[in-house]
């Protein structure tokens, strides 16, 4: 099914937070180096702009998801991604994280991103009438619109610049 034009606004971010997925996924993560450029990365995914995607979704989408019965255990889940995907930021941004936590983080965050996709986003459309996504879509427009429009600095720029 083709995404409601209301949702992509998250969907666009969803692809940031996968591309970042796949590049840890790849990585060898093998000296202290790399890991704290990594998690320095991901604390800044989160800063400028997971913080707000995390918030708009909760204000937004899953109070409106929740009237559905069919999807509402779902939406609890999607919930409790969201409190384990915030402790793996907070660590993150602590420097904290070991290679295994990167990876763990990583897998999570890309499993939850498909839920949303392929199982909320899915459900929604079926379910909402167009008025009910427009509604949705304008106060996700207003929430994401308190977050940066900055460029996130990947972990290899962040590496040569810590080796000069």
């Amino acid at each position: 099914m083709l995404r409601d034009k209301n949702l992509i606004p998250l969907s666009r971010q969803h692809q940031h937070a996968l591309a970042l997925c796949v590049r840890i996924n790849r990585t060898p993560l093998s000296t202290p180096r790399e890991l704290d450029a990594w998690q320095a990365e991901i604390q800044q995914h989160f800063e400028q702009e997971i913080q707000y995607h995390f918030a708009a979704e909760e204000a937004a989408l899953f109070p409106a998801a929740r009237r559905f019965p069919e999807i509402k255990s779902l939406v609890d889940e999607l919930v409790a991604d969201h409190a384990q995907l915030r402790n793996y930021f907070a660590n993150a941004t602590n420097r904290t994280l070991n290679r295994e936590d990167l990876r763990q983080f990583g897998e999570l965050l890309s499993i939850h991103i498909r839920k949303e996709e392929r199982q909320l986003f899915e459900a929604m459309q079926k379910q909402m009438t167009p008025e009910e996504l427009r509604k949705i879509g304008v106060s996700l427009d207003a929430s994401l619109g308190a977050a940066p429009q900055t460029c996130i600095v990947p972990a290899e720029t962040t590496l040569r610049k810590s080796g000069s």
